[in-house]
């Protein structure tokens, strides 16, 4: 244990995530041996009780026993999982208790969890038989980042097989979830089912699906290391957009490895194969008089002229809306635009200052220019994309328009 964690991090501090099962509970043991030999590791546990089963309390119990036993810290952290009709309660659950977890992480503090070979042969078969590609079939890495430190699993390469070994010689005594026999969780049938079969076959088999599964995840890594390069050479006119006529000239496979690698430089989860065919037929194939729309989570995909943009959902107000302004201090925009500061020559203007929004019709004559303008060509002009025309605030003396925040004045 004490060389796999040398070659994963130099920290040493960690926080080990306790269910009080089998893996986890061989995983403290072994970090609390070391510590015993190394003074200097700080170690402390985290459960999280979901609530989910009806035994959940006394496995939390027992979390609470064994560690005051090995004198390592424990927090126990109740969480309440939403139910959401059609997303499966495994996956809420697993979100919500990295979530958790994230949230109470110390600083320079590492997460170690107890995932096994077997673990890692599961979810390279479960991703296989879902169709995923290299970054889906790399399944899970020793090391990733997590939070504002990193995950670390430890135990990666070893069998599940050989942990019940390690509990037998150390008397260790953990909780079963009995679920985990249900034969209806996909892993749960591939782990009972289908590995047993393919132990008795193969029995080098945990081995080399980890070799695979290392495979996939160096494939992947190139494919990242290419995206990046492509990226750079990919930007359009604005920031954080791609060129539409530079993406079409490289060939399907590319554009569609580029279009996954910009979404999860945002954070956003990685596209299905049909989001990738839209966002071919939808964003790249279009007229280019075209403005469509694609959402991912809580981002949006936009298209104007030869741009691809990725924003934030917008957050919707009344446009007919009309601030007045007495200049005495920030004024607050609605729609989640800011707040605008009082300059002094807004003080210069007889009538009084408000604040609107484009109705259509506007006219403005900007410093500089010899002649009144439409907004709408003015908006042309500038090359502003047409979602963000109606969202631009317009600062009025009067019924005067005075400015258009952010592109000109007409003093």
């Amino acid at each position: 244990m004490k060389d796999i964690l040398a070659q994963l991090t130099d920290s040493q501090k960690f926080l080990i995530a306790y269910s009080g099962g089998l893996d986890s509970h061989a995983l403290l043991h072994k970090m609390s041996v070391l510590k015993k030999q190394n003074p200097v590791i700080q170690l402390r546990t985290i459960h999280v009780h979901h609530g989910l089963h009806k035994k959940a309390d006394q496995w939390a119990a027992h979390c609470e026993t064994v560690c005051k036993q090995l004198d390592i810290p424990l927090s126990i952290k109740k969480i309440n999982i939403p139910d959401h009709t059609g997303d499966s309660i495994e996956a809420l659950a697993r979100e919500a208790r990295y979530r958790t977890i994230a949230e109470h992480l110390d600083e320079d503090e590492c997460v170690l969890t107890a995932h096994t070979m077997d673990d890692q042969a599961e979810t390279l078969l479960l991703q296989l038989i879902r169709g995923a590609g290299p970054k889906g079939l790399s399944a899970m890495p020793m090391r990733k980042p997590f939070a504002h430190s990193v995950l670390l699993r430890p135990l990666l390469k070893t069998t599940r097989e050989t942990l019940e070994q390690y509990a037998a010689a150390q008397a260790l005594i953990w909780v079963e979830d009995e679920s985990n026999q249900d034969h209806q969780f996909d892993r749960n049938y591939l782990r009972h089912r289908v590995m047993p079969l393919l132990k008795a076959r193969w029995p080098a088999v945990l081995n080399t699906l980890s070799r695979s599964a290392q495979h996939c995840a160096n494939t992947s890594n190139l494919l990242t290391e290419f995206a990046d390069q492509d990226l750079m050479q990919l930007q359009g006119s604005a920031e954080n957009t791609l060129s539409v006529s530079s993406l079409m000239q490289l060939s399907s496979d590319r554009r569609s490895s580029i279009f996954r690698h910009w979404l999860q430089t945002f954070g956003l989860n990685f596209p299905s194969t049909k989001q990738v065919q839209q966002f071919e037929k939808n964003m790249l194939q279009c007229d280019e008089d075209a403005t469509p729309v694609m959402i991912f989570d809580t981002m949006q995909m936009r298209r104007y002229r030869d741009d691809i943009y990725l924003l934030p959902l917008f957050e919707d107000f009344d446009k007919h809306t009309v601030l007045s302004w007495d200049l005495k201090a920030p004024l607050k925009l609605p729609g989640n635009l800011g707040e605008l500061q009082p300059a002094a020559e807004y003080h210069s203007f007889d009538d009084a200052i408000s604040l609107r929004f484009r109705q259509g019709g506007e006219k403005i004559k900007p410093v500089g220019s010899d002649y009144t303008q439409s907004l709408k060509k003015l908006f042309q002009a500038w090359g502003v994309p047409p979602w963000e025309r109606d969202r631009i605030p317009l600062l009025y003396s009067g019924d005067c328009l005075i400015e258009v925040i952010g592109y000109c004045r007409s003093f």
